[in-house]
């Protein structure tokens, strides 16, 4: 208690350095309260629980938050972890940090399933965002958190760790990202980094240190050239180096498919002056000392990011044909560009933001549209939380940004929803053009509609943003729920003329709506359209009727798993489906140990597709088509084609075979290619038992000195299965 009293301390003290008027009898009711509810918990590296809050506390201090912000942090768990209750929380420390409190407990769930631990994510992120909208400090006590998690992520299982660091790096780093918030961004990256690709973030660490030294003398080389230009052009700055962020400089290795000893811009500096012209004279000058590249100078001072960072950048070729990159900003810009929208907090007496609502806007974009299956909120999230790169103006002068690869569709939805239903078409500056143009920097979009259009089905591939895709699955899915509902009841009431049974007098006595309970539905049209769909059968609806008209007893088919199985031994177990063709879809091929969904597709039965399935993750498919599936036990060898980038030397066929049979990995065939350049590719088909196994075969391959890049196919064809 004494080592935790002292950490708090030090943090009142770091606060009241920035803030003096803050209050600090808050705070210290705040760590009492939390320290005694928190009493006797340990966390699993074995340390006193309290020891998380009072670091989430510290990364908030660090921030230069606010007491209510910081007394949120240290009380953040205790609806979730301890005895407290809301009631009790209220009444010691008011209905605002309450709230704040109870937006950031987790919804948790019992279920082991993939389908109920996603829904109860998408749940729990939905929450958080629909509160930071009112009050930002529930997603920046989020941060805080997730980032203290992060880094003591290492005492918890392999599965949740990497489940833990791919959350972070879909929904907390971009959203950091967004707030601008760069610092936190990169550590985020970094750690997750190290838990996703474990092998590759170990060899990158190693060979950065082996570069250090010569890296330092160069920094030292290029800062000080840097310095005395600007001395003798009188302008007062201060010129920092440093290498690139380990998960930036593994993404432009993954990216190009090279080795670190080929990447030569991992250096980076930052030019901190006093003024605006002051940034571009220095531009001018580091321009006169090194030659530029081509199409890397961009100026974000003149048109700044959504996020509201600023600064020059510009990549040049340094001492001995040394490219590197080069940031000028004032202090001022620094400042948001390294701390975000918690650089400019200010509130009002009413605690209400001053004037950063618009820099927080975006969150609502982020819950709005039709978003109730769990899978399509989290993928139109992640959609939105994509960097935003491309700059559009109206015609009237009003600028709009989009990610890379947005479309006039894209920007008709971002202008009003009726407009996107009703486009036709666009002119872009002054030119009609497709509706699969993809904009340009710059760009004068006018967007053309007519009463008589409406969305189609091909719009969603057209369709980059999250909210475009929103509106037109929302418009889509209610007309396609309206005739599967039509189309569901028409084939009830055949069956059941067919069974001699009436359906009138099924929903007079209630035992239609029964039905639908028992299939998991809250109302008959809901029964009505799975049936529509394909998602259930006729047999299984009506079967308890059926049995009484046999004399038969009566047994209601309850939910439940039904096996699916082949010849091979593989075996997925499918949610409530009966006397259905399920497969393995080809676009990614899933494996044993991987997530998986499986979606009712018209004529062909369920395919079964990996949870991060490009396909899946656009949501090409109407929801309502939607079941649950899971691996049981498996046994035999599925083939995966994997791709080796190899540089070419004497032995490598060799060195590629003992890696992939020492993993017990049998290679069915193989082929082999090089160019000029002295590089290869192999592209081997290999047996591997399951995910799990196949990742130790990468690992193994990866370890080959000489190799620059393994990549698995989602070519390969998939095995089709009957439900047994």
């Amino acid at each position: 208690m004494t080592e935790t009293l002292l950490r708090f301390e030090d943090i009142l003290e770091f606060v009241s350095a920035y803030n003096p008027d803050s209050d600090e009898d808050l705070l210290r009711r705040a760590y009492v309260y939390s320290a005694m509810a928190h009493r006797g918990q340990v966390r699993v590296s074995g340390e006193p629980y309290l020891v998380h809050p009072l670091e989430v506390a510290r990364i908030l201090a660090e921030m230069h938050l606010d007491e209510v912000a910081i007394a949120t942090g240290l009380l953040h768990d205790l609806l979730e972890d301890t005895w407290v209750t809301e009631e009790e929380l209220e009444e010691q420390f008011g209905e605002h940090i309450t709230g704040l409190v109870k937006a950031l407990t987790k919804i948790t769930t019992m279920e082991q399933s993939y389908a109920a631990r996603e829904a109860a994510q998408a749940e729990n992120v939905r929450r958080m965002l629909l509160a930071s909208i009112v009050d930002v400090r529930v997603i920046l006590v989020k941060l805080a958190d997730r980032l203290h998690n992060m880094r003591t992520l290492g005492y918890l299982p392999e599965n949740r760790r990497k489940r833990i660091a791919a959350e972070t790096m879909e929904i907390y780093a971009p959203i950091a990202h967004r707030l601008g918030m760069g610092r936190i961004k990169a550590e985020l990256e970094d750690l997750a980094l190290a838990y996703q690709h474990p092998e590759e973030h170990r060899r990158l660490t190693e060979q950065l240190g082996q570069r250090e030294e010569v890296a330092s003398s160069m920094i030292a080389e290029i800062r000080g050239a840097i310095t005395q230009v600007l001395e003798e052009n009188s302008i007062k700055a201060d010129v920092r180096g440093r290498i690139k962020h380990l998960h930036s400089i593994w993404t432009k290795l993954r990216r190009q498919g090279i080795g670190l000893d080929r990447v030569y811009d991992f250096l980076a500096f930052r030019l901190i002056v006093d003024t605006v012209p002051h940034c571009y004279a220095a531009l001018g000058l580091i321009h006169q000392l090194w030659r530029p590249v081509p199409g890397r100078i961009k100026d974000y001072i003149a048109m700044p990011k959504p996020n509201a960072y600023q600064s020059l950048h510009t990549s040049v070729i340094g001492p001995e044909g040394q490219p590197f990159e080069v940031q000028i900003r004032t202090l001022d810009m620094d400042e948001i560009a390294e701390r975000g929208i918690a650089a400019h907090w200010l509130y009002k007496e009413g605690r209400e933001l001053s004037h950063d609502a618009e820099r927080v806007s975006w969150l609502r974009s982020l819950v709005e549209g039709q978003q109730e299956n769990p899978r399509d909120f989290l993928n139109s999230l992640k959609l939105n939380l994509y960097p935003e790169e491309v700059y559009t103006f109206t015609p009237k002068g009003e600028v709009f940004a989009f990610a890379r690869g947005a479309t006039p569709i894209d920007f008709a939805y971002h202008v009003h929803t009726e407009v996107g239903h009703h486009c036709v078409g666009a002119r872009i500056n002054g030119k009609l053009v497709p509706l699969r143009t993809p904009l340009q920097n710059g760009d004068i979009v006018e967007i053309l509609t007519s009463s008589n259009q409406v969305p189609s089905r091909d719009w969603l591939e057209i369709a980059v943003s999250g909210r475009a895709q929103n509106k037109i699955r929302g418009w889509l899915n209610r007309g396609e729920k309206e005739q599967a509902v039509e189309a569901g009841r028409r084939l009830l009431e055949r069956e059941c003329r067919r069974l001699g049974i009436s359906l009138k007098h099924l929903r007079e006595e209630g035992k239609l709506a029964q039905m639908a309970s028992d299939h998991g539905f809250g109302r008959e049209e809901d029964l009505a359209a799975a049936v529509g769909f394909g998602r259930l059968s006729l047999k299984d609806v009506l079967a308890p009727f059926a049995r009484t008209r046999a004399t038969a007893p009566v047994v209601a088919p309850a939910p439940g798993k039904v096996r699916v199985g082949a010849a091979d031994g593989s075996v997925i177990m499918v949610r409530g489906q009966r006397d259905l063709l399920t497969y393995r879809a080809q676009c990614c091929n899933p494996l044993p140990g991987d997530q998986i969904v499986g979606y009712v597709t018209r004529g062909r039965g369920v395919a079964v597709h990996a949870a991060q399935c490009p396909n899946v993750r656009k949501l090409l498919f109407t929801a309502e088509r939607e079941v649950e599936v899971e691996w049981a036990g498996v046994e035999g060898a599925f083939a995966v084609p994997l791709n080796v980038g190899f540089e070419d030397r004497p032995g490598m066929l060799a060195s590629i075979s003992q890696a992939a049979n020492g993993e017990n990995a049998n290679i069915r065939s193989c082929h082999l290619s090089t160019n000029e350049d002295r590089l290869g590719t192999a592209e081997l088909v290999v047996d591997v038992q399951g995910r799990e196994h196949l990742e130790k075969v990468l690992v193994a391959l990866r370890h080959i000195p000489g190799v620059t890049s393994v990549e698995t196919s989602v070519t390969a064809p998939g095995r089709r299965l009957r439900v047994l």
